[in-house]
């Protein structure tokens, strides 16, 4: 079995993360997102910084999910 590499782990987890914002939010609804993800010495470190209306949903809620999902992806990418 091969490890995907440090670039691979960052890539899947930005957009795994990116991908659940979006799926709950037009991208014209969002006025900031940032995904941050490091991968060191296989540590993941995500972090998300939405800006988005509150009407609908909480959007610290959905930067907290879009940052479990990228973990989930990025545990599922080990496990291939």
């Amino acid at each position: 079995m091969v490890e995907p590499t440090d670039e691979e782990v960052v890539q899947t987890a930005a957009q795994a993360a990116e991908g659940l914002v979006f799926s709950r939010y037009k991208q014209s609804e969002v006025t900031d997102l940032d995904v941050t993800v490091t991968f060191e010495d296989g540590v993941l470190d995500v972090d998300v910084y939405l800006n988005a209306p509150d009407d609908t949903r909480d959007p610290e809620q959905v930067a907290d999910d879009a940052a479990l999902t990228a973990r989930s992806a990025v545990d599922d990418l080990f496990d291939e």
